[in-house]
């Protein structure tokens, strides 16, 4: 059996109580050691055997789980953040599939969770933000030309920027001709929730600005839109006492 984890934004506390159970059971660890926490390592048994794949091939990886299942044995393949996001899990899943072999996949605390704790925000604020886009630049590995940061900018959403530290002034380039002004609120966390974290305040303008001064350099993400600044929201109808739900009747 193979178990897709996700390790969580970074602190070793915040992965989930299964995911942890996991790395406690597993035979095999197989960790993203660029980006994974190597606490989590502490959560493992004696005897387990632990594999960093920052050094390896998708194709090393899938022959290290091949070997696990011919022995009998559970493997843990430990991905940061929340492994749907950026987590490359899809390719290993279908070749499993296609070699009969059982997965499943445990969610983790995603890095856009841990950026919103690190500076106690709220994405989607009432009648400033009901949406969140999650996106990143294109690098070397390319983005769909229908998914271009002008065309979201163009919304005016909340949006989380991945994998993109090192483009920050194309970065605010394209998000100012999609739309964003150049003081719209920003903000770039590093590490969320490691006990390095940083995070600073700062406007679609002064991203690379902000970046340089702190020597922020990678490892971070990016937070565009209104809601940064906490701007002026209606308060929630849930909570509102004059508002009728299915468990209360409103005044």
């Amino acid at each position: 059996m193979v178990h897709f984890v996700g390790a969580g934004s970074g602190a070793a506390d915040l992965i989930t109580v299964r995911g942890k159970a996991y790395l406690e059971e597993a035979d095999c660890i197989i960790y993203a050691g660029s980006l994974v926490n190597p606490q989590l390592l502490d959560y493992k048994k004696e005897g387990c055997t632990v594999y960093n794949s920052a050094h390896m091939t998708l194709e090393e990886v899938l022959d290290v789980m091949f070997a696990n299942e011919e022995k009998g044995l559970m493997t843990v393949r430990l991905h940061t953040g929340d492994p749907c996001l950026y987590g490359a899990i899809r390719e290993q899943m279908d070749v499993l599939d296609e070699k009969g072999i059982s997965y499943d996949y445990t969610p983790g605390v995603s890095a856009f969770c841990g950026a919103a704790s690190a500076l106690n925000l709220e994405y989607t604020l009432p009648e400033v933000s009901q949406s969140v886009i999650i996106t990143r630049m294109a690098g070397r590995t390319p983005v769909p030309e229908k998914e271009s940061i002008e065309s979201f900018a163009a919304h005016h959403a909340t949006m989380v920027v991945f994998l993109s530290t090192g483009m920050l002034e194309e970065l605010s380039r394209r998000l100012i001709e999609g739309g964003y002004s150049a003081d719209t609120p920003a903000a770039i966390v590093y590490k969320a929730t490691w006990p390095d974290e940083r995070s600073y305040v700062c406007t679609v303008g002064t991203l690379a600005q902000t970046a340089k001064a702190n020597n922020v350099t990678k490892t971070a993400l990016m937070i565009i839109g209104d809601a940064v600044a906490h701007a002026k929201y209606d308060r929630s109808k849930l909570y509102d006492p004059t508002f009728t739900t299915e468990f209360r009747k409103g005044i």
